[in-house]
């Protein structure tokens, strides 16, 4: 007796119209899509996740090499000897690594500081003097770099770092301010000091 195999009928839509015939195409564009997503994710876990460049960093680098610091993708060192710079629009420039170095040394003390570049020192300062002698502080007015000093909900008065880069600290908010050397001597001047362990 011969072996016959059924032959495979195309379902029809009108029978059962949940099911949806698949056509190669239709295959063709799931393997595409799965192949689309699987890179995206191995892109995205070999990635790094942070920008290893600041804005500073980029207007540096693009003063030395003499190009548009938002054209500077990246930099590596290549065998400690190399400086790698990678730009954006997919050019590398090599680099001699003690020249680069010495380069970033003298664009650096030459560069001025954004406004940007200086809040965030500030603000960090501000943070580290305020985690030291158990402070916190109200919204800070980025334009002025001002604001309130609290301690256990207290206020104790202003405290700010005028354009000279001199700090400033004040008791009420229409008193003379007085200037000093640093952040911790501003707020010293506000009468509080570092608690001493015993």
């Amino acid at each position: 007796m011969p072996y016959t195999t059924p032959a495979q009928q195309p379902l029809v839509r009108s029978t059962l119209p949940h099911l949806k015939r698949i056509t190669a195409t239709d295959e063709q564009a799931i393997a595409q899509a799965e192949l689309n997503k699987y890179v995206a994710e191995q892109a995205q876990a070999v990635a790094p996740t942070t920008d290893p460049l600041t804005s500073r960093d980029r207007r540096i680098i693009g003063e030395i090499i003499e190009v548009d610091p938002e054209s500077i993708r990246t930099l590596w060192i290549e065998g400690g000897i190399t400086v790698w710079v990678q730009l954006k629009d997919g050019g590398r420039l090599p680099f001699e690594r003690n020249w680069f170095a010495a380069r970033v040394q003298e664009v650096k003390a030459t560069l001025p500081e954004t406004p940007r570049e200086r809040n965030e020192r500030l603000s960090e300062e501000l943070e580290t003097a305020c985690q030291k002698y158990g402070l916190t502080h109200g919204e800070i007015d980025w334009l002025s770099f001002s604001t309130t000093l609290y301690v256990n909900r207290q206020r104790l008065g202003f405290l700010g770092c005028n354009l000279q880069g001199q700090w400033y600290s004040r008791i009420s908010q229409l008193g003379g301010s007085r200037t000093a050397v640093d952040i911790d001597a501003a707020i010293a001047q506000l009468g509080i000091r570092q608690a001493v362990a015993a």
